[in-house]
């Protein structure tokens, strides 16, 4: 008969606790998944059988009046025995839970997170602004305070379970007797049961309910940006604390201006004659209208004019972006004939009336084919 208290490395007074934590140290080092060596399966098995022994109170105490609980007879059944039910994912949490039980799980949990979308103009994104929202989200029920239980009523204790939340079960597998754990069907691990559930809730200490929240929109946000609220989410089952609300920034387009970062663009069209005399021209921005200067002989390029800090607020930092202003351009396409005849005295002016983009091609310039379109000729 083997040594169970050798083979676990305890002496023959250790407690339960004690025995309990040899068996799941070796049990780790021993695991067939860990440990390759071809005597360590042998090993195993033999620190399954011990601990299945003196891991029980009455077959312990057989075992130290001499007896072998796991001999034909003698108070047991073989080790190798199989039952049905019985799967490896009882084993693995055998071995490394060590079948302790994990006690009731307590019926207020943290509510969960909520995400809303919120639209705003380019407008609020830049300067800041302050939103009402509504939401429809769960509250704590008044009814019952949160616990689930209609008034005058409160949980009993679990008569399955005695209150543990758990069911602990002792089940044999090719590698020996195991105890092992899992939440009780009645009261679903909690330990208590609650025989008369709140009418309003139906047990679950909350209610959807309507309410309003002001948002507070920082300065420089943009489409994605996230806005946390703590605590402003979802109460959770059993009146526990609330998750968080978090507020995601949708910026809708803007009809002038296009962002980019945190600088914005804009595109103004000028009349050839304003571009060629130059002008001023009042432009409207987000900080109100500003006077542009047009400088004679502007012409369309890529390059744009910048006005410094007219953009975006930076939303982490101080300072801000710039808006870039486009110009373009704009040809006349209707001309009365005044309007030609005085084209064309300029062009004789300048000494424009012919301009060749090749002056050897022989073919017509550019600006005989506007004066071509201008039905001149």
């Amino acid at each position: 008969m083997a040594d169970y208290y050798g083979v676990l490395g305890v002496s023959r007074d250790a407690s339960a606790d004690e025995i309990k934590k040899a068996y799941r140290k070796l049990a780790r080092e021993l695991h067939p998944d860990v440990n390759k060596d071809p005597g360590a399966v042998e090993r195993f098995k033999e620190v399954t059988a011990a601990y299945e022994v003196l891991a029980d109170p009455n077959k312990r105490q057989m075992f130290d009046l001499g007896g072998d609980p796991l001999q034909p007879g003698g108070g047991g059944s073989s080790p190798f025995g199989g039952q049905a039910g019985f799967g490896f994912g009882d084993i693995m949490d055998a071995f490394f839970s060590g079948g302790q039980a994990r006690g009731p799980r307590s019926r207020v949990q943290r509510g969960q997170d909520a995400l809303i979308r919120l639209e705003i103009s380019l407008a609020d994104a830049a300067f800041g602004a302050t939103r009402e929202l509504a939401l429809d989200t769960a509250a704590v029920c008044n009814r019952c305070g949160g616990d689930g239980c209609a008034p005058g009523s409160s949980p009993i204790t679990c008569d399955i379970c005695q209150g543990r939340g758990e069911i602990q079960s002792v089940q044999r597998s090719f590698l020996g007797q195991v105890m092992t754990s899992r939440p009780c069907n009645q009261c679903r691990g909690f330990g208590t049961v609650i025989p008369s559930p709140c009418p309003e809730c139906s047990g679950e200490g909350r209610v959807r309910t309507r309410r309003t929240l002001k948002v507070k929109i920082p300065a420089g946000v943009d489409t994605g940006t996230r806005i946390q609220l703590s605590g402003e989410g979802e109460i959770g089952a059993g009146g526990g604390p609330p998750g968080d609300l978090y507020v995601e920034i949708v910026e809708t387009p803007h009809p002038v201006f296009t962002r980019q970062g945190d600088d914005l663009h804009r595109t103004l069209t000028v009349p050839m004659t304003a571009a060629a005399l130059g002008t001023s021209i009042t432009l409207e921005t987000l900080d109100g209208p500003y006077v542009l200067e047009i400088k004679p002989g502007t012409q369309e390029s890529d390059k744009a004019l910048r006005l410094s800090a007219r953009g975006i607020p930076h939303l982490r930092g101080s300072g801000r972006g710039d808006l870039y202003v486009h110009v373009e351009v704009q040809t006349p396409t209707k001309l009365d004939e005044e309007q030609k005849r005085l084209l064309r005295e300029l062009a004789r002016l300048r000494g424009e009336e012919q301009v060749d983009d090749d002056p050897g091609s022989g073919q017509p310039g550019v600006f005989s084919k506007i004066r071509d379109i201008f039905g001149g000729r």
